[in-house]
């Protein structure tokens, strides 16, 4: 029975405010040093952002497929894919690789300036027995946005003459 009377007892002094003006005070609020702390974070953010913005740029291609048309199986057969630097930071080709083993492609060591142009060589050799219709992939990766690009080379493939 005490309990009745003690529960509206610490209710009022609970919810009651030692705040003269009626403002509500919340120890989660932030104070000025918390708030200029979130705005400095808030601007190194930014400044990551556009970092990150800036540290890509584009590439173009003068074309993303190859037909090879009638070649002879254990030939081999190149092709170049020349790239252009469309943007306006160096592009860098962090990695070229092929769909299968019978498709080798090389791609440039030094970044190609803005403007600049460079090339991919792909040779295709297709292994004995590997006949007809042949279709392979390259995928280019570098630093733009998207990452990847991929390259497509087609061939038909015949036996070897005698």
């Amino acid at each position: 029975m005490k309990f009745i009377y003690i529960f509206p007892f610490l209710f009022l002094f609970a919810c009651s405010s030692n705040n003269s003006k009626g403002e509500l005070k919340s120890p989660i609020l932030a104070d000025d040093v918390d708030e200029k702390e979130i705005q400095k974070e808030l601007e190194a953010e930014r400044l990551e952002e556009e970092r990150l913005k800036n540290a890509f740029t584009t590439l173009e291609f003068d074309r993303v497929s190859h037909d090879f048309g009638k070649v002879e199986e254990d030939s081999e057969n190149k092709t170049v894919f020349i790239v252009k630097n469309t943007g306006k930071q160096p592009l860098v080709i962090e990695n070229v690789s092929a769909s299968c083993g019978c498709t080798t492609p090389t791609k440039p060591e030094k970044p190609i300036p803005p403007g600049g142009k460079d090339k991919i060589e792909v040779v295709f050799h297709p292994k004995m027995g590997q006949l007809e219709e042949q279709a392979k992939t390259v995928t280019v990766t570098s630093n733009t946005e998207p990452k990847m690009t991929v390259l497509n080379i087609k061939a038909f493939v015949t036996k070897k003459s005698k």
